[in-house]
């Protein structure tokens, strides 16, 4: 029995000048024909499909992609500018809403309609810069008397950014209404802040009686917040690696490899394998040095392939990579053949098409390399390639695998979360004792991750990472069956849960002693109330521990070198009961002997406790803040700044000159002045 042909999907909304759709079990002798097609005014329904082609803004093309799939494509034929006021362009969007129009595509074989699609076309006309950008240079200011940025807040081109005084795109109107509500700081363009120890920085109404004989008349341009940390003068930029330009083999070999840097081949280009970003796998993706990772890739193969990665030869595998310490070192490849492919296919799907055996051999379904490294750079590597022979009537799913470590000598590096606390995104450590060392074995704390088909039996598991908070699961199938035995439902969930945290205990930091039991904190577990298993029904089963839950507390124990330094605080687990029971349609029970899918979950929360700053203040700190610059505005133990050499309003031997003659004045006044007179006078009248 033949399919019938369709499209996927039969409808379409166009936001943009191309647009996708498949059409299943297609032939090849189909043709397409499009039409713009208006609703009813009555009904407001489309007509029947059409092979008549009508005149259309819009061309379709097709390209066959499998043996019953036809990828079909529909590109706008104009111009998506917005017209210009004095616009020549005959091509241009007269208003924003730039197409408003429905399509019909219809696939024919031999002048009659076997499938049809509807796309709703509403594209908005774009708005183009007026003018186009430059490739001059930027030219860098001189930092010693201006700022690089001079207006931070300015963060919209062409638009007034509320509250940002600084920003040119701002009329007088606009100011006016947040003129006294400005950003303050360097971000709202007062990169300069006045010292305030400036003369003008002080205002008569704030200003202390005593603050205009101390102030200092200093220029603008001896402002220390300009020029403190850069000079002016700029740096020409060295082209790191890209995938689309070579870096200089000179520049690469004369750089070390540093944990997480891509390694670089001979000729300028990154060295790759295939590994899983974004939850897809990229052929192309470079090594990073010291990370090692495995993982497998899931491609439906209708065709035998024929490109890297899975049609691999020994001579294109053996590249020569940089070592980090100006020398090369060539991949060594050893061929594996195996005879049976069954572990690497997932499963066939049948297509319907011709009677045609699939016939692929020496497809590459693995390759494991071994870095083998010291100190910054690497001296060896060793790859292992698979191959096999695949042979199916149907198209079937290959699962290929792709790994990396890293051994230092013919060990692999430990891997560690931290040095010494834990750092983000690094797996959080757990640890088993084993009796007979007396020693902490490593492990991991886990949470669900599916894969394929998204059931428990296919999922997988992933270390918990510190600091990351998420929820995963998978689905487990029931039957009727599983419901009238409801206590080995629950075990059986209950020990596919357990199996995620099998581990008693968990590291404090990133680095754990193996032989410390203090670097280690037992994990709290939190048993399950069976209470509800009693009040189990024939068609439900209560109390069922469908989703573990992870609890971290962590903490800031201290600094290196300013970088917070982490630890785990607690761990918590601890489950959510659940009620399970079949969907029966409506209540007919010829309905739940099928298998229904339900779901049990796992979940990580991190909870940060507040960093305790310091022992707290005694009375005495926090009553008497007379000397306490930080709290009081008059600060007396900066009375003498002007002579000190933290002041750099002017050099220091001509401040402590001005200061010296101050003080000269001052005794001289202090011997002339009346008090001292009337000491003298009483020396005098006692003496006789």
């Amino acid at each position: 029995m033949r399919c019938p042909t369709v499209f996927q999907p039969s409808f379409l909304t166009a936001t943009g000048p191309s647009v996708t759709a498949f059409l299943l079990y297609g032939s090849s002798n189909v043709t397409l024909n499009l039409r713009k097609v208006l609703p009813s005014n009555l009904t407001g329904s489309i007509g029947s499909p059409s092979c008549a082609d009508g005149e259309t803004q819009w061309t379709a093309t097709k390209e066959q992609i499998g043996k019953a799939v036809v990828r079909v494509h529909l590109r706008l034929n104009r111009s998506l500018s917005l017209c210009s006021e004095n616009g020549t362009n005959p091509d241009c969007c007269s208003r924003p809403l730039c197409v408003l129009e429905t399509l019909q595509v219809s696939a024919c074989v031999g002048g009659a309609p076997q499938a049809s699609l509807l796309v709703q076309a509403v594209i908005h006309a774009q708005l183009l810069p007026s003018n186009a950008g430059s490739d001059n240079k930027t030219v860098i200011p001189n930092q010693v008397f201006q700022p690089l940025g001079s207006c931070p807040c300015d963060l919209t081109t062409g638009v007034c950014d509320v509250r940002c005084c600084c920003d040119k795109d701002c009329s007088s109107e606009d100011l006016k209404l947040f003129g006294s509500h400005c950003l303050p700081g360097p971000f709202g363009g007062q990169v300069s802040p006045t010292p305030e120890y400036q003369c003008s920085a002080q205002s008569s109404e704030n200003s202390p009686d005593w603050f205009p004989f101390l102030c200092v008349n200093s220029p603008p341009e001896n402002n220390p917040f300009l020029g403190f940390f850069y000079h002016g003068s700029t740096k020409e930029s060295v082209l790191g690696p890209s995938f689309q330009k070579a870096v200089s083999p000179a520049v690469a070999s004369a750089s070390p490899y540093v944990q997480e840097s891509p390694l670089i081949q001979l000729d300028g280009q990154f060295f790759v394998i295939p590994q899983v970003i974004l939850g897809r796998c990229g052929s192309n993706t470079p090594v990073a040095f010291l990370r090692n990772f495995k993982v497998e890739c899931v491609t439906l193969l209708h065709s035998c392939p024929t490109g890297f990665p899975l049609q691999t030869q020994s001579a294109e595998l053996t590249s020569q990579v940089m070592d980090g310490q100006g020398g090369v070192v060539e991949v060594d490849v050893a061929e594996e053949v195996v005879s049976d492919v069954g572990p690497f296919i997932t499963k066939s799907i049948t297509v319907p098409s011709e009677e045609k055996i699939l016939v692929c051999e020496n497809v590459t379904i693995s390759l494991d390399y071994k870095f083998y490294w010291k100190a910054n750079g690497l001296t060896g590597i060793a790859l292992t390639r698979t191959i096999g022979t695949i042979i199916s009537n149907t198209s079937v799913e290959l699962r290929t695998r792709y790994s990396a470590v890293f051994l230092n000598g013919n060990s692999m590096a430990e891997p560690v979360s931290g040095n010494p606390g834990y750092q983000v995104g690094r797996p959080v450590i757990a640890g088993i004792i084993d009796n007979d060392t007396s020693s902490m074995q490593k492990t991991y704390i886990n949470v669900w991750k599916p894969v394929h088909d998204g059931l428990c039996s296919s999922a997988e598991r992933e270390a918990v990472l510190f600091g990351k908070n998420y929820t995963s699961g998978c689905l487990l199938p029931v039957v009727t069956n599983n419901l009238t035995q409801c206590n080995l439902l629950r075990e059986t969930v209950f020990k596919l849960q357990e199996g995620l945290t099998a581990a008693a205990y968990v590291a404090k930091r990133g680095n754990p002693d193996l032989f410390t039991m203090t670097d280690w904190l037992n994990i709290s577990l939190v048993s399950l109330n069976s209470s509800d298993a009693a009040e189990d029904t024939s068609s439900e089963c209560r109390a069922v521990p469908s989703h573990v839950h992870v609890q971290v507390w962590t903490l800031v124990t201290g600094f290196v070198g300013s970088i917070p330094q982490r630890e785990i605080f607690a761990l918590q687990v601890s489950y959510g009961l659940s009620t399970w029971s079949l969907d029966c349609g409506g209540g007919n029970g010829s309905f739940c002997e099928e298998s229904q899918l339900l779901s049990i979950t796992s979940s990580v929360t991190f909870i940060d406790i507040p960093y305790n700053t310091g022992p707290p203040k005694s009375r005495f700190q926090i009553n008497f803040t007379e000397y306490d610059c930080d709290r009081n505005d008059v600060c007396w133990p900066e009375l003498a700044f002007p002579f000190t050499r933290y002041y750099t309003g002017e050099p220091y031997s001509l401040a402590l000159a001005k200061g010296l003659i101050l003080v000269f004045f001052f005794i001289t006044a202090s011997i002339l002045g009346s008090p001292w007179r009337k000491i003298r006078q009483a020396w005098h009248s006692a003496a006789f």
